[in-house]
């Protein structure tokens, strides 16, 4: 009888669990044991750099596991791997120690992408951050209003022309400004020229912008910025 007891809780266990989104073993966990330690390789040791004068912290390096976990995040509706990255960028925000006041507000998609997605993915990772740093979250600070082409078989140029009056301001930033500066937060920070265009519609407005935040960028960007001193 025990090891039938045991055989039974054994076959409940698995069967209770989940699947790796990424390799889709079973685990109790939001990744398996492997594709977690693959994650945690593509962490950044330095996760603060300015770009343009922008200050930007971005948590891993854009590559290999971690961009296979954002492609599935954004195009397979694994929308429940939004929840460990959020929380890998707080941890990782929070031991920085930096600013503590700020209003977070997510990149937002079009009307038309949104709906075909079902999901913004840049919200969700805010949700997590927010839900672990306490930062105030206003996920209709910024209204995305032209339906732009997608970046990357763009130049640094076309992105920015592409993205030109992109955004205005949404409901909640209509109704009231936000107390505090406002950091932004998307889910892969390359060119910028995205954040950048949502800054400038902000400022113009008379709305102070802290900087960026992001799970992931090019290792390429922290290797080129010439501003190692500097902290946001």
């Amino acid at each position: 009888m025990p090891n039938r007891t045991l055989n039974l809780q054994g076959l409940l266990k698995l069967f209770l669990q989940s699947h790796c989104p990424l390799c889709q073993r079973p685990t109790p966990q939001e990744f398996c044991q492997d594709c977690h330690r693959q994650l945690q390789r593509c962490k950044l040791t330095n996760h603060h750099y300015f770009q343009q004068e922008l200050p930007v912290f971005a948590w891993g390096d854009y590559r290999g596991t971690l961009k296979s976990a954002i492609a599935a995040l954004k195009y397979n509706n694994q929308h429940q791997i939004a929840k460990p990255l959020g929380q890998w960028l707080a941890q990782a925000w929070l031991t920085s120690q930096l600013d503590k006041k700020l209003v977070v507000v997510p990149v937002p998609l079009h009307a038309d992408k949104l709906k075909k997605r079902g999901y913004n993915q840049a919200e969700l990772l805010a949700e997590s951050f927010c839900d672990f740093t306490g930062f105030a979250l206003r996920s209709q600070g910024l209204k995305r209003i032209k339906a732009t082409e997608a970046q990357f078989s763009l130049s640094a140029s076309e992105r920015e022309q592409n993205l030109a009056t992109a955004f205005s301001l949404g409901t909640e930033f209509q109704r009231q400004r936000p107390k505090y500066r406002v950091l932004l937060l998307d889910d892969i920070y390359t060119t910028g020229a995205t954040v950048r265009s949502a800054v400038q519609t902000l400022q113009k407005q008379g709305i102070s912008v802290y900087g960026v935040v992001a799970i992931a960028t090019p290792s390429r960007n922290i290797l080129n910025d010439k501003s190692e001193n500097k902290v946001m």
